[in-house]
Parts: C-alpha cells; structure tokens; sequence
C-alpha cells in the first residue's frame, strides 16, 4: 500500500456521520426518507448485510412463481436521491462501542455517529424439529430464499409447507408453478389464526383447496425423515406426507444479538420507549427488532409509524410513540383478506356485527368495545376499507343505527363517504404498503405531483403491491374544483329566505290580539276562527305530506318521473317556505305551552336546519370538500332526528285539539 492510500484508508477509519442506520430494510429506507425531507444537510450512513441493493419482499413469492423478473424487485430508494446519504452494501455491523459512539463493520472499519438507529429487522424462526437439518429444507424470507426456492421448484414434485401464515401461503402457491402438489401444515385450528377469526379463516381455506393445495390445519410436525434429504413430513395425527421438499414458514424472530452485545436492554426485542430510544440516550430502534411497551409487531405498517416518529424526534419536534393499530390488507393468493385490532384476544369480549354472502365468498366482521370500534376481519372485496381502518385507528363510535346498516348491507357510511378519499381524514392511510396517508398526498399535490405516476414518485404511494391505484386515481379526481349543483343560485336564493323565516318564527314576538272587536276583519281571525284554523292546520299536514313525497322521489325514482332531482329539491325548499307562511296563518307566531311548545319548536327547528342544508348544498362548491360534507352532514342528520317525533306530537295534538 502507498503512503496515499494508506493516508486515505486512514482519513476513512476515522469517518463519521451524524446519522448511522444499521439495516437496509424498508422501515430503516422510510426513517432515512423521512429525516432527509426534515433536514437535507444531515449526513447519513445506512448498512446492509445482503449482497443486493433494497428490494420489495412483498414480490418475492411472485419471483418464484415466475410471474416477475429480478429486475422488477428493485425500486428507487432515498439512498440513491440523495448525496447525504451513504450506502455500505453486504456489509454488517458487528459491534457497537457506545462510549466512542463507534461502530465497527465486518471489514474492520470503524465508523462515528451522533445517533444510531437500528433496524435490523427479523430472521425466520426455525422451530426444534427432528430432521430441520435435512437436505432440502429451506427457509422462505430474503432474496436469498427466494433463489434457492426458485431453483428448487423445477425440482420437486412434493411440497410441504409447515405454517399457514401469509409466507407460508404465498410460498405455497408460488411452489405450484411445475404443478408441485402442495401441502400446507398449519399447528392452528385455521389458517392465519393470529390475523382471522374462525369464519374467515374457513372461507381462506376453501379458497385455498380450490386452487389445488391440500390443507392440514390443528396439526403440528412431529418429524421430518429422510436419510440425507426429505422423504416424508410426519404429523401428530400420525400422518406422514411424502415429500421431497419442505418449506419452514413459521414466524419470526427480532434481530437482537447485535443490541444484546452492545449491552441494550432486550425483551422479545430491543426495548425502547415512547421516543424509541433504548436505554443509551443516543441509540434508537424501530421496526421489527423493536419492542415498544411489552410489544413487538411483525408488520411494515406499524416500522413506518416508528420511523416518522422518530424522525421527527431526532429533528427535535414533539414527537411520541404511542404503539399501532395491528393492521393488514393483503391479497392472500388472490383472496382479499382484511385484519385489524387484536382480532384474537377480542374475540368473546366485545360486541361483534356480521355481514356475509356466502355466494360471493364475502364475510367481514366489526368489533365494538363500547360503542367504538377496535377491530375487524374481512374477506373478499370491501369498498371503503380505508376509512374503517382509520376508525379503528381513532377508535370511533358506531351507532346502533350504523351497525344494522352494516348487518343488512355490509357497510356503514354511504358511498360518497367511503370512497371519496379527499373526504377522508388527513390520517387516514390510502397505501397501507408504504403508510402514506391522505395528508402526505396533500403535500405531494401542493409539491406539483398532479398525476398517478407524480405521486407514486413523490411519496411511494401505489409502488408495491398497486391495490391503492384506483383510490389514488379517485383522490386526484374529487381534487378538482367541484362543480355547483344545477340551479344552485335559485336553490340559494329560496334556502336563504327559508332560513331567515324560520328563524324570524323563533325569535319574534307572538302578533298581538286586536284591541277591539268592532272591526269587520283583523289579521288575528286567522287564529282565532276554528274553520279558518282548521283550514291552516290540515293544509300544513297536507304540504308535509308532499314533502315527503318529494324526499322519497331519490330512493324511488318511479315516484315522480317529472323533472330530475335538482328541480324537486328547489320546490321541497319552497313548499318549506309555504309550511312557514301556513305556520303564521296558524298560530301569529306563537309557540303554545306543554306539548304545542315542544311540536312547534320541534317543527320549527326541522325547517331551519333543512333551509340551512339547502344553503350548503347551493353554496358547497366555494366551500372545503370536508367543511360542506360536515355541514351537510350535519344537516342531514339534524333534519332526521328532529322528524322523528314530528307524528307522534301532531297526532297527540289533532286528538287533544277534537277531543277537547
């Protein structure tokens, strides 16, 4: 070596940065996204221990089966955007000197850092089985798993996959590529126990047996024989599969040894706190490795939480981990499955709401822990599943109304509610892949992204598995300025004289009773005269009545067949105003006393608050998508719950009225 060659190898061991990541995983690549976008000027290394550069391990199964090509698995990552951040590729970390605030690479080389993360993710758990060591046994996690399976499934002719899990599934069905039979052992009563309640977890199995794989569920291996390589799969019910091939597809295990020997405090995973610190003030962890209050999860979703946190930690925001929601939408061999909450531990300690078509192999579930929702399981289709997703998030109510609606049809909100992603709140996760939320689409947009591949650019949105392509589609479409409803300037003009009579019925004085009863005629015959109070009284029930009518005319379009909606909605506007005016002739602006008072205040409410939707619905297209939706929202139900009483008050009120 010359003098400057050793001059820089020298200059190199005494590198430093202020950021090191240890693991090149996707919850490590979205910490370093998000710290870049909140402070550019910072240095960052990030380490990997596999030969190749990041890749989407969501596609391996569709590598095996042949469906995709290597190249397609690698994608843009922050690493290669910018100039701050540098990568150590097949090179891992080996030891940690927290005094020095060092870290030393498996070639020797010591590295400085401010803050050190480690995201070093998991490794597949290899359970203690006679015969794990036989050739022929393989693993399903990384590239590298994915190669020798590759290689493999020209080979086989039997397959067993032991752990019905979403890997051990997807492994399963990529091994039918050279129609391999395959059988999947899963130890739990059904498949994807953790993720499924008994019910969904049968419709994913009979999904599965359709395709051609043989199922055993509620039975465990006992041994795997063969002399040098695999022969048979012995099960506790005394079964041996014969087979030549064995996948190990059962569960995870945090990456630990690393913290461990670096004298980090270690549970099931790496401890942290709210911060996702460790108990070294300078060293954090996130992901899979990380144990957050007693809990480690093993989903991307819940790393990517992790990271924004603590990016905004380091960049010394206010910011906490309060743990996650355990959620996942995934397409299991083709079948949309849906899982969110802690689906076993609520099963027989919550209110559960079914809806099921069995025709469709459609089954979803809702979990209500006082009133709000905690979880839920579905299979097949469902429209909308994001905003129930944010409902579990948020722990919302649901009402009891809501939960029939959801028994009898499958869901709660109506379908501009559901799909209308602008609608949704700024929390709510549109792509569950790579955690972007509808807020972050916001900021794109504000950035310039206008177009599916500008977004999926700018966030990452839709660049994994695509099954949020149509709601990011439906985003960039409701972004456009709304348009106003056909004759919004006379449906206006109406709703605002509507308002401002209700409103005059409830605040101004009762007209006063003429002083002398010499007059021919005075304004308060009106009310005084029972014939001409009768004719006001039943022509306010007969214009109700049409009212009604009219508001049915949407849901049962046979009704009325003349003019279209937008027509009808300004005359149930003016019959409103007509109702107001009939309401003078009838009572001078007075309320009465006892039930009256309660029926015309009722009344009088349930005309303002549907001139007040009126107002909305004309003005809504100068409004905030999410301020008009509230306020018609609002209206809407206000309007509802304000009629309910309305027959039962004017019945008892014609009864007292004859009667008496």
């Amino acid at each position: 070596m010359t003098a400057e060659q050793l001059k820089q190898e020298q200059t190199f061991l005494r590198q430093s940065f202020d950021i090191i990541v240890v693991g090149m995983g996707p919850v490590g690549l979205h910490f370093i996204q998000k710290m870049v976008a909140l402070n550019p000027e910072l240095s960052i290394a990030v380490f990997g221990d596999e030969p190749w550069a990041p890749y989407n391990r969501v596609k391996l199964s569709s590598l095996i089966s042949g469906q995709i090509k290597e190249d397609s698995l690698y994608e843009a990552s922050p690493i290669a955007e910018h100039d701050s951040v540098t990568p150590f590729y097949n090179d891992r970390i080996v030891t940690i000197d927290r005094y020095a605030h060092e870290v030393t690479d498996s070639q020797g080389r010591n590295f400085g850092y401010s803050k050190l993360v480690l995201a070093t993710g998991s490794r597949a758990h290899i359970p203690v089985i006679d015969g794990v060591d036989l050739r022929n046994v393989f693993r399903f996690r990384d590239l590298h798993d994915a190669m020798s399976l590759m290689g493999r499934s020209v080979m086989t002719r039997r397959t067993v996959v032991i752990g019905g899990g979403l890997l051990g599934l997807e492994a399963a069905r990529s091994m039918q590529r050279f129609k391999t039979e395959v059988h999947v052992v899963e130890h739990d009563l059904w498949l994807m126990f953790k993720q499924l309640d008994e019910a969904a977890g049968s419709y994913l199995q009979k999904h599965i047996e359709g395709l051609g794989i043989i199922v055993h569920t509620g039975q465990h291996v006992t041994k795997i024989s063969g002399e040098h390589q695999v022969e048979g799969v012995h099960l506790s019910n005394k079964e041996v599969i014969a087979a030549d091939t064995v996948i190990l597809a059962t569960g995870i295990l945090p990456n630990v040894q690393l913290a461990l020997d670096s004298g980090l405090h270690i549970g099931r995973g790496i401890r942290v706190n709210d911060a996702l610190q460790t108990n070294d003030n300078d060293i954090y962890a996130i992901g899979e490795c990380a144990e957050h209050e007693g809990k480690v999860y093993g989903l991307v979703g819940p790393g990517y939480e992790q990271a924004a946190v603590l990016a905004h930690y380091i960049e010394g925001k206010k910011s906490q981990y309060k743990g996650s929601i355990s959620a996942a939408k995934l397409k299991v061999v083709g079948m949309p499955v849906l899982s969110a909450g802690d689906v076993v531990q609520l099963q027989g300690h919550v209110d559960q709401y079914v809806y099921e078509d069995k025709e469709k192999s459609i089954y979803r579930k809702l979990m209500l822990r006082n009133g709000r929702l905690c979880g839920m399981v579905g299979m097949g289709e469902w429209p909308g599943i994001q905003r129930f997703q944010e409902a579990i998030n948020k722990r919302r109510r649901i009402w009891p109304w809501q939960t029939r609606k959801f028994v009898d049809d499958g869901v709660i909100w109506n379908h501009v509610q559901s799909e209308n992603v602008i609608d949704w709140p700024a929390s709510a996760t549109v792509c569950n892949c790579t955690g972007v939320t509808r807020g972050q689409l916001d900021h794109a947009q504000s950035k310039g992204a206008v177009t599916l591949p500008q977004i999926c650019a700018m966030t990452g949105a839709s660049s994994v598995c695509g099954s949020c392509k149509s709601l990011i589609g439906d985003y960039l479409g409701s972004s456009a300025p709304a348009e106003p409803v056909k004759g919004f300037r006379t449906l206006l003009t109406t709703s605002m004289i509507a308002t401002l009579a209700a409103l005059l019925f409830l605040v101004v004085p009762a007209v006063n009773y003429a002083t002398s009863v010499q007059t021919d005629w005075s304004l308060d015959r009106l009310w005084r005269d029972g014939f001409l109070k009768q004719v006001s009284g039943f022509s306010i029930l007969a214009v109700a009545l049409l009212i009604s009518l009219i508001s049915m005319r949407k849901r049962v379009k046979k009704l009325i067949k003349l003019w279209d909606f937008s027509s009808w909605r300004i005359v149930h506007v003016v019959l409103g105003l007509l109702v107001i005016a009939l309401m003078f002739a009838h009572t001078g602006f007075r309320l009465g006393n006892n039930l009256n008072f309660i029926l015309m205040l009722t009344f009088s409410a349930l005309l303002l608050v549907g001139a007040v939707a009126g107002l909305a619905i004309g003005y809504e297209h100068n409004l905030p998508k999410r301020l008009a939706k509230n306020i018609r929202s609002f209206a809407m139900w206000s309007h509802i719950i304000l009629l309910w009483p309305i027959p039962a008050l004017l019945g008892f009120h014609i009864l007292k009225t004859y009667y008496f």
